[in-house]
């Protein structure tokens, strides 16, 4: 789900950025922060800043230099809830489950026990399919899923996810 998210954040300008163009080059530090931080626990995958809400008084570093500044600024972020229906693009099929990608979210994965009436099928191109309904679940097919839990990867600052196709009308987009 997307949200609507206000942070603060302290940005780090290097000395040689201080001058006439200030605000726009905290502003430039603050978007290069936001793209390498990638993700946080409680608000999930950041997707885009905008707006910058405040921009607050510099305080010198000691030994660098730099000047940081606390900023306030809207954003957009992504997070996966439980019980969340979302749609995902199959990345790879194995025997165990299906591994899909859903938004910025590369760890999503179906189990083989929650994908009722699909058995696997071993090939060149391996897929899960579906006798009663003729379906099939192969890489690249966007699938419709409920959201079963998430565990956050501070290491890694991202989410993984379990999904499922066990409810009405889950399952491969046609």
């Amino acid at each position: 789900m997307f949200l609507k998210v206000q942070l603060p954040w302290n940005v780090l300008v290097p000395a040689e950025n201080l001058g006439p163009m200030l605000q726009r080059s905290i502003v430039h530090h603050l978007l290069d922060d936001f793209a390498q931080r990638k993700a946080a626990k409680d608000v999930g995958y950041f997707v885009v800043v905008t707006s910058v809400d405040s921009i607050g008084d510099g305080r010198v570093k000691q030994g660098t230099g730099e000047v940081e500044f606390p900023v306030l600024f809207s954003g957009i972020t992504f997070k996966l809830f439980k019980g969340e229906v979302l749609l995902g693009v199959v990345q790879e099929v194995l025997r165990y489950g299906v591994f899909l990608q859903c938004g910025p979210a590369e760890t999503v994965f179906i189990s083989n026990k929650k994908m009722p009436d699909y058995r696997y099928v071993l090939g060149d191109n391996p897929m899960f399919l579906n006798d009663k309904l003729s379906s099939k679940i192969e890489r690249d097919m966007v699938v419709h899923f409920v959201v079963i839990g998430t565990q956050w990867l501070p290491e890694k600052r991202e989410f993984r996810a379990v999904v499922g196709l066990d409810a009405d009308y889950l399952g491969p987009v046609s």
